[in-house]
């Protein structure tokens, strides 16, 4: 679905799904929860709370199992939200088969412009790995994306993290070359934003004058400040973005209620 037709003057609400690791099977479990189940239920809840929703960021592991099925079930349970939506891959997915599932579509998309505001979408893997990188090809793309910027605002989104957030084994699979992301951003100070998923948890804090945001799963969250693998407690969910013309923008999340989940603990790892 192609971006809506937005004006400069308008605000612009952004709607993030992530980590939803969905499989072929009808009832795949991760960790003992069912990721369809919890998309859904997730969904509903955004259809449920937000109105005029501009675009729908996807944030990678959109599979766990990198299987045309599971990609197209992410596509049809995503799509009850009539909007336009972007994908790219987490360290779970497999690009040959999303690309697939998306076809003609736009979904692929890396750069997305609306009103006063451009969304640079970057493709933080390394295939077979889990940790990510920034490589040459996709820092490059984001010096030419923001360079067209122009008097734009900017969000950068990706899948890994790129600082450390206080969890012993999740920093050490997050993003392997930051200095180099990071030198290119700071070349460009119509960046306001850094949104990506990978931790299964929210992060919120200041770089200078970018937001750095994560955000929970709709699935299972992983606990904060753990040394090792830990799984929380807290409920699948999604976060909002209010974007506004002037470069301000509010966010929050929101989780479902009413999940009965018991963490299978045989599971090492995921």
């Amino acid at each position: 679905m192609p971006a809506k037709s937005t004006s400069a003057q308008e605000s612009l609400l952004l709607v993030q799904l992530s980590d939803s690791h969905l499989f072929a099977e009808a009832d795949g479990r991760l960790l003992g929860m069912d990721t369809a189940d919890s998309l859904r239920q997730v969904v509903s809840q955004v259809l449920g709370e937000q109105a005029e929703i501009d675009l729908v960021l996807a944030t990678g592991d959109l599979s766990q199992d990198g299987s045309v099925e599971s990609y197209r079930k992410f596509r049809e349970i995503s799509g009850a939200i009539a909007a336009p939506t972007r994908w790219f891959p987490g360290n779970h997915d497999e690009l040959a088969p999303m690309r697939e599932v998306c076809g003609d579509a736009d979904l692929l998309d890396a750069v997305v412009d609306l009103g006063a505001w451009r969304i640079i979408l970057l493709d933080s893997t390394i295939p077979g790995a889990v940790p990510g990188q920034m490589t040459a090809e996709q820092l490059a793309l984001l010096d030419e994306a923001l360079l067209a910027a122009c008097d734009r605002h900017v969000l950068v989104t990706f899948h890994h993290h790129p600082v450390a957030i206080g969890s012993q084994w999740m920093d050490r699979i997050g993003i392997r070359n930051p200095d180099d992301l990071f030198a290119v951003l700071d070349r460009h100070p119509q960046v306001r934003c850094l949104l990506w998923g990978h931790v299964h948890q929210e992060f919120d804090q200041m770089r200078g004058d970018v937001r750095l945001l994560a955000s929970p799963s709709t699935c299972v969250q992983f606990a904060p400040g753990s040394e090792d693998f830990c799984v929380d407690s807290l409920a699948p969910g999604y976060r909002w973005l209010r974007l506004y013309p002037d470069g301000r923008l509010e966010t929050g999340v929101s989780r479902v209620t009413g999940i009965d989940f018991q963490v299978d603990y045989s599971v090492k790892g995921y």
